[in-house]
């Protein structure tokens, strides 16, 4: 490095353009780099959802979960297997070890799975897998109404805006929720079936016999060939009226004489209001890999040329719009840039009182900055939250190394008399190898995050190295264009050709010279008591960490918040959307609010009774309560509820995969429902007794009502009737089956037979209903079959098996989310549950344990590194223990400052204090290098350690003090993504107090 240093101040043009090409790949690469809200990672989860229509939960479980989980459980590098049984829908969710590369994973699901399909049961929908991906999560909502029925609401916006946008670059999908979508419904009054002496079986092959198209093969005639068509099939709804279904005394039976045909909708099983009134929404997610911002820009765009396509009636509002959040964080983090660039370069002109040193120190900031997105680029990133989190981090420490070769520089002009040239090439090799040392120690503490294990280690993989890039360039820049530079443009203070009096000995510096030289020298005298001092300091670690709170990660104001509803187990639509009104207009009253979105039966299950509130607010900006303000004074209003279970919680950012948003999850599994039941409620009894735990809810729901066909097998064989066929004709009375399709133009529509509806409303029709007999041709089942009203699961979990119960809540800020984990450690353990029962963790709270453990390999890897440096550093095994002992004295300051923030520690500001260690290690390489230079050079041990520390408190107060202003913008930010940037600004300004140990 100091041949390059050597050779660049030789060459100043040969200087500008090495480090010019750095900036021009750099400048181009950022304009190629893609926004987005988080870093494209594989999770490596993999779904599989399969549809048997009508069944019950434990139907489900039995015919379906069961068997596909004993499929896949064998496959290599399975971590968890959790499964949710619900009405006519499993789902199964096979985790994969992080080494498992996730598009074999899926691949082998799939082959596992298709070797089961026979085995389950004929009429369930093929099983859909999917893997679980961060990056093609939902990116904007548009909710579209009018004055109108919502079937033709529906059929606008499928063809003049769904399929419209479905063809857009980087649109992966679009689905409907609240939609009705078209239906012809062939309606059944079962006295009229009962009257004829009909069976469903018979009605059900007729409809489908007698609406068909089958291809007739070709004619040829010797010079030409026709193509032959069969005609069958129906050609207009009314037509269906005069459909045969069978034949009684000699005559036919039509459709018209048992029921009659309706052009309808679909059952309704979700629903959607904006602000109070009908809507239909669109959910718009992005192809993986694509950009956020460009897919929102693209919609919005093609959005502006469908609206004078569409009614006039029809108001289309966008919601959910991911792209607000992330461009004003972007915004917010470029700003923070700037501000604590130009803060930075103040300290500079602070303590030199020189413009010219200001004005080259300050370059390398936006030099290494810009240069580290052309290896960005290079490494795939996208400017996300982590990766801009590192480039504003870097601010402060990118100048460090240009502002320690520039001081040193200074120092020779000043105090030795050198010239510009003379000083830049004697100074730089006089700390040539401090500057490195410090910056491949720092190197070193990013690179381990980069390569951390688990979840959190692949969102922290492109921080560290886009923090390991930053600091590598910044050296690069120190030694090529700070020694240039300042050869030809540096100039010390002159009057009338005598140097003015050193700048380190006036002024306000030279007035906090002299007292830190009085505290280092009675320090030094006094060794007895300052390492009993820092001992004490370090053990303060303890009680200081005990008190903290500690979270997985901060929560952001986001401007949006949803209230999430479990309504009564049994609950119909039109009830529930009643209920749900309710709270929507309580909702609506709370300050600031903008919109709200509401829905019901929006999850993969369709649960009518599950009702979500989304909940728009005014921008951050034009606010004075906080967004946790605000979902705190939505809980009080809502607190008075009665037979609902309401949490009031945050946006989750990725879905799917069965995640919660909930911050605290804890399983209990095992063998005894029963047994699981109790120790459940009893956990959520002492959750709702600990302070700042809120929203404490169960997956256990047992409640849900049923009514149960119970079959006199005897009977029903005496008369020839077997099981299946009754089962298939309830079902299909009941529920309806799909018996062909309807044509109109290009569309196609499903033909759907069942009772009406005043035929569904008990069991006494359905008994006189009948089925086909192999003896007596149809029977009645009221012969053989008896109807019982009972209750069963709304749904049944599994993990690993096993059936299990979550328990799930959240926190209120400031609540330390390890403390309610290890009261359920110790409540689960006081529960006397058998060997064979486990509770464990999820979600949030089982990655915080492993984040903690990660983390605490990170360090462990940061220091064994640092001291290797070190030691080939300085040709000693002694001084490298010297410097690391001062890091553990930064801590407790840096714990300290989270106290009167109100913040807790968590992953962020686990990556301050990392960054704290860099720091403060490079304090103490820079004073023990040049200790050991004046020894080396003759000087005895106490008139070194003396020197050595006054030459280098300069450069380490200047570093240190523009790092703190690079940061003081973040912790004082209230922007948009702020939250993540003050808890590791704060933990770093915090401990940087201890910059002189």
């Amino acid at each position: 490095m100091q041949k390059l240093a050597e050779l660049c101040i030789k060459r100043p043009v040969f200087a500008t353009m090495l480090v010019m090409a750095f900036i021009v790949v750099g400048a181009f690469s950022y304009f190629k780099l893609g926004v987005d809200l988080f870093p494209k990672i594989d999770l490596p989860t993999v779904t599989i959802t399969t549809r048997l229509d009508g069944a019950s939960p434990e139907e489900v479980e039995t015919q379906v979960t069961k068997r596909i989980e004993e499929a896949v459980n064998t496959i290599a590098g399975v971590d968890e297997l959790r499964s949710v049984s619900a009405e006519g829908v499993s789902q199964v969710f096979v985790v994969f070890v992080l080494e498992r590369n996730i598009d074999e994973a899926a691949q082998d699901v799939r082959d596992k799975v298709n070797r089961i399909l026979g085995e389950l049961p004929s009429d369930v929908k093929a099983p859909v897998i999917e893997k679980l991906d961060p990056d093609t999560q939902p990116v904007l909502s548009l909710a579209i109404s009018g004055n109108r029925s919502a079937r033709e609401i529906t059929e606008i916006a499928d063809k003049l805006v769904k399929q419209n946008l479905e063809s857009l670059s980087g649109v992966g999908r679009v689905s409907f929720i609240g939609d009705r979508k078209r239906e012809i419904q062939i309606v059944l009054d079962a006295s009229k079936i009962a009257s004829y002496n009909l069976s469903v079986e018979a009605i059900k092959q007729a409809l489908r016999a007698q609406n068909v198209e089958i291809p007739g093969g070709r004619l040829e005639d010797g010079r030409r060939e026709l193509s032959l068509r069969t005609l069958g099939r129906v050609t207009s709804v009314e037509d269906f009226n005069r459909v045969i279904v069978g034949t009684a005394n000699g005559l036919p039976i039509y459709v018209k004489d048992i029921g009659y045909v309706e052009d309808g909708v679909e059952e309704p099983r979700s629903l959607a209001r904006l602000d109070g009134k009908p809507a239909v929404i669109l959910e718009i997610r992005k192809q993986s890999g694509t950009n956020t911002l460009e897919v929102v820009r693209l919609v919005k765009e093609r959005m502006a040329e469908i609206l004078p396509q569409l009614p006039a009636d029809f108001r289309v509002q966008y919601l959910k719009d991911q792209s607000i959040f992330i461009q004003d964080s972007f915004d917010a983090v470029q700003e923070h840039l700037l501000l604590g660039s130009i803060m930075a370069a103040l300290v500079i002109l602070l303590f030199l009182r020189n413009w010219r040193s200001t004005v080259i120190s300050a370059i390398a900031i936006p030099a290494s900055v810009v240069a580290t997105y052309g290896l960005m680029y290079a490494m795939g990133f996208t400017l996300n939250r982590m990766t801009m989190l590192a480039l504003v981090l870097s601010v402060g420490i990118v100048i460090d190394d240009a502002v320690v070769v520039l001081e040193n520089i200074y120092r020779f002009m000043e105090e030795k008399g050198m010239s510009a040239f003379e000083a830049a090439r004697e100074a730089t090799a006089d700390i040539g190898f401090a500057v490195l040392a410090t910056t491949l120690s720092l190197v070193v503490i990013f690179v381990p995050v980069a390569f951390m294990g688990g979840i959190v280690g692949r969102f922290m993989s492109s921080f560290g190295f886009t923090c390991a890039f930053a600091i590598l360039v910044s050296m690069f820049v120190s030694f090529t264009l700070t020694p240039m530079l300042c050869s030809r443009f540096l100039r010390p203070p002159k009057a009338d050709g005598v140097h003015h009096k050193s700048s380190r000995a006036t002024g306000f510096y030279g007035w906090l010279e002299r007292g830190y030289m009085w505290l280092l020298e009675w320090s030094l005298r006094r060794p007895v008591v300052i390492i009993g001092i820092s001992v004490l300091t370090v053990l303060s670690v303890v009680p200081i960490f005990s008190v903290i709170g500690k979270n997985f990660i901060p929560f952001d104001d986001v401007g949006m918040f949803e209230v999430a509803v479990k309504l009564p187990e049994g609950t119909s639509l039109e009830e529930a959307e009643k209920q749900m009104a309710n709270l929507e207009a309580i909702v609506q009253t709370t300050p600031h609010v903008t919109h709200c979105l509401t829905t019901l039966g929006g999850d993969e299950q369709r649960r009518v009774n599950r009702g979500n509130i989304f909940v728009q607010l005014t921008p951050l900006t034009e606010r004075a309560l906080t967004q946790a303000d605000l979902m705190q004074i939505v809980r009080d209003k809502l607190a008075d509820q009665q037979g609902k279970h309401i949490s009031v919680q945050y946006v989750q950012a990725i879905t799917g995969g069965g995640n919660s948003a909930a911050p605290v999850q804890y399983v209990v599994r095992g063998p005894d429902i029963a047994k699981l039941t109790d120790a459940s409620q009893r956990l959520m009894d002492f959750l709702k007794g600990m302070p700042g735990v809120v929203d404490v809810d169960t997956t256990l729901e047992v409640g849900k009502p049923e009514l149960r066909a119970v079959i006199d097998r005897e009977k029903a064989a005496n008369l020839g009737v077997n099981v299946a066929a009754v089962a298939s004709g309830l079902r299909t009375l009941v529920a309806g089956e799909i018996v062909g399709t309807y044509r109109e133009g290009d569309d196609r529509y499903d033909v759907r037979f069942r009772l009406r509806q005043e035929d569904r409303t008990g069991p006494e029709t359905l008994l006189r209903s009948y089925v086909p007999s192999t003896r007596l041709g149809n029977v009645p089942i009221a012969n053989f079959v008896s109807f019982f009203s009972g209750v069963g699961p709304a749904q049944i979990d599994r993990y690993n098996r096993q059936r299990q119960v979550t328990i799930s809540a959240n926190l209120q800020p400031g609540y330390s989310l390890d403390r309610v984990l290890q009261g359920l450690d110790e409540k689960s353990k006081q529960l006397g549950l058998g060997p064979e029962y486990q509770a464990s963790k999820l979600g949030q709270s089982k990655e915080l344990g492993k984040a903690a453990a990660n983390f605490l390999m990170a360090f462990v890897l940061s220091f064994v590194f640092m001291y290797m440096i070190l030691a080939a550093q300085f040709e000693s095994f002694l001084h490298p223990v010297t410097i690391l002992l001062s890091l553990p004295m930064a801590v407790p300051f840096a714990l300290l400052s989270l106290i009167p923030f109100g913040e807790t520690l968590n992953i962020f500001s686990a990556l301050g204090i990392l960054m704290l260690f860099g720091v403060v290690k490079k304090n103490s390489i820079l004073q023990i290098d040049h200790i050991n230079v004046l020894r080396a050079a003759g000087q005895e041990r106490y008139a070194a350690i003396v020197a050595g520390c006054r030459d280098r408190l300069r450069p380490i107060l200047m570093t240190t003090l523009a790092l703190v202003a690079g940061l003081i913008p973040m912790a004082v930010a209230q922007t948009p993504g702020s939250a993540v940037l003050r808890s590791v600004a704060i933990i770093v300004i915090g401990g940087s107090r201890c910059v002189c140990s």
